[in-house]
């Protein structure tokens, strides 16, 4: 069953990769005759997407027999399931707006954070005490479809900046917006980076004393230039080297060590990349928007955030305040992830607040959904993987 689930996945991986292409050939400027061409390129873009949703489906069914729990315990099963999210809802809004360029945007996101997923170990392991309750079904999935919903607003956003952010002069905003680029082109750098050592079988295990003065062994499986607290490399062979430094017992070195070269790895893929196109990687992307509709672009990216964030209250907020005061005995506490859970929901209460109070349309909301959906990744890779916490576990 494990390993038909993972098939599935893969299946999906692939229907996905094959819908963004039909999308791209959706957006092409017809007319007459031609634009039936284009309406069948974007028929086949959808049914493509749809088909890929179900194979995911079946993953995430599959996977739930196999492990007696639903599968959203761990960083990889998280987030797959909020990939498997951020598609149903791009094909919900599809079919309200018929707009092919979301689909060409909102794919390759989804397509970025499934691989993200895959690079985590994925076996199925038996629940931890803490979670063997039924409101990990109720609040983690409910917090991973609003942040689906919410990342729509902004792939909408994003594209609505393509088009209107004139690439032809340097200046902030093509400064920022070649920053979110730079981000996105990171994650593929991870990914590529985790292939790359994971294909050479690289291994370097420290030893480390924690905080109840127990030994214990973490293994690297990329180079460490970052070491665990009071950790000690052992050295089986002449190419594992020592770390440049030791961090304190509150970050994660390991996973601070593979952050630090997911933005090595990025940074080298996004310098070829500038290199081959000659020009910024949004001013690349510009001509692929020419067309688009920018009244209704903004209106997506509103309308993902009104459907998003009363999702998002119930299930990061509500659900979870809820499930903390029975696991705890407190519904509030200050670990880093639900303090991060609530900087996400003040920052998208105060996008509605400017949008509807103060008049924020076009440019300035679309900033705002990007800069939101840059505080969700944080929250999803950041806090995951680099500060310790009471949801340390949700990073392994």
């Amino acid at each position: 069953m494990a390993q038909l689930s993972s098939t599935l996945l893969y299946i999906a991986f692939i229907l996905y990769l094959i819908g963004t292409f039909f999308f791209g050939g959706a957006i092409r400027d017809k007319k007459g005759k031609e634009k039936k061409e284009k309406d069948r390129w974007a028929q086949l873009g959808i049914m493509t997407t749809i088909i890929g949703f179900v194979s995911q489906l079946g993953y995430f069914i599959t996977r739930w027999i196999a492990a007696g729990h639903a599968p959203v315990s761990n960083l990889f099963e998280f987030t797959t399931f909020f990939g498997m999210m951020l598609v149903a809802a791009f094909i919900v809004i599809y079919f309200i707006y018929k707009i092919s360029i979301l689909g060409l945007f909102t794919l390759p996101v989804a397509l970025l954070v499934i691989a993200y997923a895959s690079m985590f170990p994925r076996e199925i392991t038996p629940l931890i005490p803490a979670l063997q309750s039924d409101w990990l079904h109720i609040h983690v999935t409910t917090a991973a479809a609003g942040e689906a919903i919410l990342a729509v607003s902004f792939a909408a956003g994003l594209i609505y900046l393509v088009r209107v952010v004139d690439q032809s002069k340097p200046s902030k905003r093509t400064f920022w917006l070649e920053v979110v680029m730079f981000c996105l082109i990171t994650t593929l750098g991870f990914v590529l980076v985790s292939t790359s050592f994971n294909l050479a079988d690289y291994e370097a295990k420290f030893t480390w004393v924690d905080k109840n003065e127990q030994k214990s062994e973490v293994v690297y499986n990329m180079p460490a230039l970052v070491g665990p607290h009071e950790g000690k490399l052992v050295k089986e062979s002449a190419d594992r080297f020592e770390p440049f430094v030791y961090m304190p017992a509150i970050i994660n070195a390991k996973k601070l060590n593979t952050v630090i070269w997911s933005f090595i790895g990025g940074t080298v893929l996004y310098v070829l990349l500038r290199l081959v196109l000659r020009k910024r990687v949004a001013a690349a992307l510009q001509p692929l928007v020419k067309n688009v509709n920018l009244d209704l672009t903004d209106e997506i990216s509103y309308r993902a955030v009104a459907i998003g964030f009363p999702v998002f209250t119930l299930g990061a907020l509500i659900f979870a305040m809820i499930w903390a005061q029975i696991a705890w005995t407190r519904f509030w506490g200050w670990d880093p992830k639900e303090v991060w859970a609530l900087i996400t929901w003040l920052f998208y209460a105060a996008f509605l607040h400017l949008r509807l109070s103060k008049g924020w349309h076009g440019e300035k909301s679309a900033w705002l959904a990007v800069i939101g959906f840059a505080i969700i990744m944080f929250n999803l890779v950041a806090v995951n993987l680099v500060i310790a916490g009471l949801h340390s576990y949700a990073g392994t």
